[in-house]
Order: structure tokens, then sequence, then C-alpha cells
């Protein structure tokens, strides 16, 4: 029912004010306020979306504009192009250019061809190669005369049909271009390398340069950066040798005290590590300096001598500049001490602190993947904590390791989003989870290049190296749908929806199911597990949706016994769930009109008849029922019903409605004077008397047509009351009748 109006204003009211304020928390209880009065209101959860946004939860935010979305009954752009931001501040970039190429053909259907482009842009830009909307990019700028920009579209399909081996479709895309300019010596040098075989580059327009350069300049730094194999305790330990030899030369009154320190430090770089022990443990003793701990620390682990290594590191770990080594260090002697869940705590302590993509200060902090994973310690066995202690030392020791890390968060984040807790845990304690996550970062770098062969090349070498990790399986589905191989795109994530499904992993798996049936809504097959799955859960609302949705799909396909049976199933199970009277509704009018589609007269005046039970103000129920008992030949029957109709367009103050009804009656039914009389009733109520004269003249025919004179009579009679031209003509005709 809804809610109370003046409540539902004031939340609104006050939602808007906070938010101005930047008083995000107060903007979200406030809409929810709103909400709790009118549930189905499509504005108050845009704008509770936003709120969630803008304080972090990012995952509500999107659950909010999904279900905008659906109250707006999929046609307001809005919630699902905020649901697009959302996915990619999440980093989930390709369901994101997915959604945002969803949002522009919603803007193409309210003909807004900017919005449409500025979508489709978005979504390129997050996931190049997408054949279809580079397409769509290029005809909507040769439309509105952007020649330079369709060019660079037209050239990007040319490169992505040459890597698909699609020759004839590359030429003619190269052609398309050079007719927008026939000098244009790139596209002439691409149609040449096309005529003979060459290969060619993707084009690069000034804002592509700009980033590629920008992400040279980025791998070539990293590159250049040298990482000590050791890791952060290497570089620690690197820094405080040259920390403590800064301290004893700025201190040269000290030099006598810090003479244990220089024999340490000589000992150190010579191997010496026993001598280097001793002397650093009595400069200790008489400097108290965090530099001799971390180095102090670093040989008692060398010697095998984790016990006193963690002593050691008390004050190492405090200071800013050798905390993340300590943490390192640490994390190695609580695994050599068989006490994996200390050590995982501080290799993880070390990992935040070097993390190269920190949270920026002025957004809301996340837990992190590592934040997540700590969490979890808790309820996992030591041989498992033991096992991801040493993926961990693994990953932040080597060469490059800084590199290792980056995509080690990467794939843990990602499996994070798709597996839980439970994925990430199988992810660390595998094998093979070095070279697996080394083969998945590749494989998203050919991605983001648009090397799509490379792609599923390395895609299914990680197959080989993990049969069962599903997110290889996403990404060569992905692959495929970027290559134009649609429907084997979809055969591979509805088989990856299943084994999520086996696995009983449900929520990833309808995930995944609710995307495909974005791209492919005609899939039968997608749909059909998608209801196995919310049936297997007892989630009977959602099933039910989905049924009417495949009904709706056989009727598109034309398989109309078919879709009968599946809306007949449905309404049995919203039967069975007390589903809501308007959903009841759906479903009957559904029916009724494949009935009457099939001839089938009988079942589609009962299926009506139980709609008007469920709505009595149902008009379209009632118009139907009018036509069926006409065409039945029941006009008495009809008339009852029309008068029906009738009474709810009046009780409504719909007079146009009741006009334009009669009318095609009359029209339809030219011999029933019940409709006669009524059309010129509603007409002398309008003061459109000519028109009444018509109606009443024609009924009166028919009245002396049928032998009812008295009938006839009156007739006359309204006519006159009506005074027309011939009114004597009239006057004459009723004497004639007696009257």
């Amino acid at each position: 029912m809804p809610g109370n109006r003046e409540a539902y204003e004031q939340a609104m009211n006050a939602g808007h004010n906070a938010a101005w304020d930047q008083e995000w928390h107060l903007a979200v209880a406030a809409y929810g306020r709103a909400i709790r009065e009118f549930p189905d209101d499509p504005e108050a959860h845009i704008h509770l979306g936003l709120g969630l946004y803008e304080i972090g939860r990012l995952e509500d935010a999107l659950k909010v504009y999904s279900r905008a979305y659906q109250l707006s009954q999929k046609k307001d752009p809005i919630p699902l192009e905020k649901s697009a931001d959302v996915l990619e501040k999440m980093g989930r970039l390709r369901e994101a250019a997915q959604q945002y190429a969803n949002v522009a053909e919603l803007y193409l259907l309210q003909r807004d061809l900017d919005k449409a482009i500025h979508n489709w842009e978005r979504a390129t830009h997050l996931t190049p190669g997408l054949i279809p909307i580079h397409i769509k990019l290029a005809q909507a700028y040769e439309r509105i005369g952007d020649t330079k920009k369709a060019i660079f579209e037209y050239l990007t399909l040319a490169y992505n049909f040459k890597r698909l081996n699609d020759i004839d479709k590359a030429t003619k895309v190269a052609q398309r271009a050079l007719r927008l300019d026939k000098d244009n010596a790139q596209i002439i040098n691409t149609l040449r390398l096309l005529e003979t075989g060459g290969d060619i580059l993707p084009p690069v327009g000034e804002s592509k340069r700009s980033d590629a350069a920008d992400e040279d300049d980025s791998r070539r730094r990293m590159e250049e950066a040298e990482d000590d194999p050791q890791g952060p305790l290497g570089e620690a330990v690197t820094y405080a040798l040259g920390a403590l030899a800064v301290f004893i030369m700025e201190n040269s009154d000290g030099m006598k005290i810090a003479a244990d320190a220089l024999q340490a430090m000589e000992a150190q770089r010579q191997h010496m590590n026993d001598t280097a022990i001793a002397a650093y443990q009595r400069a200790d003793s008489r400097l108290r300096q965090p530099s001799i701990k971390m180095n102090l620390g670093a040989m008692l682990l060398a010697q095998n001598r984790p016990a006193d290594a963690i002593k050691a590191f008390s004050d190492a770990v405090v200071h800013p500049q050798t905390s993340s080594g300590a943490y390192h260090a640490l994390g190695k002697a609580y695994l050599a001490l068989k006490k994996p869940k200390q050590g995982v705590r501080s290799l993880i302590q070390c990992i935040q602190s070097v993390d190269p993509t920190p949270t920026p200060m002025t957004e809301m902090p996340e837990p992190t993947i590592f934040e997540h994973l700590i969490d979890a310690l808790d309820g996992t066995t030591e041989e498992n904590l033991t096992a991801i202690g040493l993926r961990l030392a693994s990953t932040i020791e080597g060469v490059k390791w800084r590199e290792k890390l980056v995509d080690l968060r990467r794939q843990l984040e990602e499996t994070h989003r798709e597996q839980g807790m439970k994925g990430v845990i199988d992810f660390l304690i595998a094998t093979d989870s070095d070279q697996l996550a080394r083969s998945i970062a590749l494989i998203d770098r050919y991605m983001r290049s648009g090397m799509l062969t490379l792609a599923i090349d390395e895609a299914h070498r990680a197959v080989e190296i993990s049969p069962f990790y599903l997110p290889v399986h996403v990404r060569m589905a992905e692959i495929m749908m970027r290559e134009g191989r649609v429907r084997n795109a979809i055969a591979k994530y509805n088989a990856v929806a299943r084994s999520y499904m086996a696995r009983g992993e449900d929520e990833r798996a309808a995930e995944i199911l609710h995307n495909v049936l974005e791209i492919a809504p005609l899939d039968v097959q997608v749909r059909e597990s998608l209801i196995e799955l919310m049936e297997e859960e007892e989630r009977w609302d959602e099933a039910l949706d989905q049924y009417i949705d495949l009904a709706d799909v056989h009727h598109q396909l034309g398989n109309y016994d078919l879709s009968r049976d599946t809306y007949a199933l449905a309404e049995r199970i919203a039967s069975r769930v007390s589903a809501s009277p308007e959903k009841m509704v759906r479903i009957k009018h559904r029916i009724a009109d494949i009935d009457q589609m099939r001839l089938d007269m009988r079942k589609a005046v009962k299926a009506y008849e139980e709609i008007i039970q469920l709505a009595p103000e149902d008009e379209r129920a009632h118009r139907m029922l009018v036509d069926l008992t006409y065409r039945q030949g029941n006009q008495v029957e009809a008339l009852r019903r029309l008068d029906k109709l009738l009474g709810i367009y009046a009780r409504s103050r719909q007079v146009t409605k009741i006009t334009q009804l009669l009318e095609e009656l009359v029209t339809l039914y030219p011999t029933d004077p019940g409709l006669r009389s009524r059309l010129s009733a509603i007409y002398r109520q309008l003061g459109r008397k000519m028109d009444a004269i018509v109606q009443l003249d024609a009924l009166g025919e028919l009245q002396l047509q049928a032998g009812a004179h008295k009938q006839a009579a009156e007739t006359i009679r309204q006519i006159i009351a009506l005074s027309p031209d011939n009114i004597d003509d009239y006057r004459q005709l009723l004497t004639q009748l007696g009257g």
C-alpha cells in the first residue's frame, strides 16, 4: 500500500539537504526513510544509490541502482548508467563496459545520440576491441559529421577484423574510412597492407597517444627501479646500513662507543655472521639505534635463530623506513617457528606497507583484499596457513617482486569478487598459483591491448595449469564475445555458471547468468539455468519473474504452445507463493492473448473474467470481453459488459475514452441499436447536436426495420427535441407512426 506522502517528501528533502552538505551518512538514512514510505519509488532509490556510492558501500549501491532500474520498467538509463559507474569504481571493468553499452542503447531509443556516443566511448575505453560498439561509434560519428573520429573507429575495426583473419570485413571498413578522406595516408597504407597480407597496427588518436606514453613511462620507471631480490627485508637492511653509517659520522664524539657498530657492519659485509651478531649486540646495549636492531635481527634470522630475531625487530618495526622489512622478517621468523598465523599476519602487514596503490585520502577507505584475508585467518587450518605464508613470502622476494605483488593483488581481488574468501584461500594454497597468477596477468594485459589471439592462447595454457579455476574460463568467454563468437561465448558462460552451481556458489552463478541475459535476452538455455538456480534456493519470487520472461521469450520466438504452457506454470507458482494481484493479472492477460490467437474464445473469456475478479477496474480485460461477446453474437451480454466499462470511464471522468470507444464499436457493429443509443446520448451531453441526430436517425431506421414502431417513435421525438433542419419531415413521420 502507498505510504505517507508528506513523510516521504520530508525524508527526500532531508536527504537532499544532507547530500548538499556532503553529509552522506545522514543522506542515506533519509532516503532510506523515503523508500520505506514508497518502496517502489525509483527516484528515491537513485538518490539512495548515490549516497551509498559516496560512503563507499559499492555493493549496496549496485543493488539499489539495479532495483531503481527495475522499478523504472527498464526504461530509465540513469540508474543503469550509475551502476556502470559503480562497477568501474569496483574494478569490474568488463562488466562496467557491457553496462555502458546497455546504457547507450537506452539513450539511442530516446533519440539522444550524444549520450549514446558518450557511453559507447566509455565502454571501449574500459574494454578495447568491442567490435559491435566500434561499429556503432563509427556510424554515429559519421552521422554527426565528426570525420576524424569516424575514421579512427573504422581503422580500429579494420585492425580487429584483421586479428580475426576476416580480411574481407577489414577491407570493407577501411574502404568506408577512405570514402570519408581519400587522401588519408594511414587509411591508404592500411588497405595496401590488407591487400598484401601484411600486419596492420591499431590506430592511435591524440588521447590514445597520451595514454600510451603515460603507460610506457610508468612501465619504464618500473623496469628502471631495481628491486632488491631479498624483498622489503633486503631493502630495509640496505637502508639500515646506510643510516647507521650516517649516524656514526654525524656523531664524532661518539666514535668510541660506535666502534662495535663499525665492527659489526664490516663483519656483516664480509658475511661473518656470528662476529657481526656479537658486535651488534654489544653496540645495541650502548647506542639503542633502530638501524642496529634491524641489522641484528637480519643476522639472527640468517643464522636460523628466529626466536632471537623476533626480539631484535621490536624497535625496527615501528621505524617508518624499516617497518616493511621488519614485518617481512617477522613473517619469515614466525613461519620458521611453526607459528603460521602470526607469520601470515606479519607478511600481510609488510605487503600493506609496500602496496603500490594505496587508497587516496579523498576517498572513503574500503577494506582491502589483504584486510579481508586477515579476517579469514581464524577459520583457516594450520596447514593452509603455512602454505599461504610461503606463497606470500615468495611473492615479495626475487626479481621484480613489486610487479609480482601487483599481479597477485589484482588476482586476489578478482577471485574475491567471483568466489569469495574461500576462492582466495584456494588460490593461495594451490601448488601452481604463482604460475597461474603470472598467466592470468598476461591474459589481462593482452586483452587490454586488444591482442585477443594471444589472450586466448594464454588462457588455454592457464586452463592446463589449473583446469578448475573458473575465472580463467570467464575470461575465455569474454574473449570469445569480443571476437564476435557470441554463441560460443554464451555456451561457455552457461557452463561456468553451472560449475559454480555445482560448487554451491549460487550467488556467483546467478550473477553470470544475469549478465549473459543482458547480452542475449532470448537465450532459452541460459534462462532455464537461472530458473533452476532460483528454484534450488527457493527464491520463488525471482523464479516467477524468470518464468514470465521465459514465456515471453518463447512467444517472441513463435513457440506459442510452449509459451502458454510456461505462462500456466508461472500462474501456478504465483498462486502458490501468493504473488501480488498485479503480477497475477499480468500473467493472465498473456494467457488470454495466446488463447485469442489460437481462437480458443472460451478459455480467453474465462481468463479475462478471472482478471476482473482480481482487478475489477482493469479496462483492457473489460474491453476484450466486450469484443469477445460481440464476436460470439451475444449482443445483450456484450452491452452489459460495455456498460461496466463505460461506468469505469465515467467514474474517472474519461469522457474522451467513452466517445472513442462507442464510435469504434458503432463502426464495427453498425446494426446494434444499443450502441447507437449510447453514442447519441454522449453526443447530446457534449453538445454535438448534428452528430447526435445522425446516430438517432440511424437508430430509428434500425428500429423500424425490426418492427419496433413504439421505440422508433420515441427516437423520432428525441430527434425533434434537437430541432433538426428538416423538423417537419420528422413530425410527419411521427404522425404516421401514431405518435
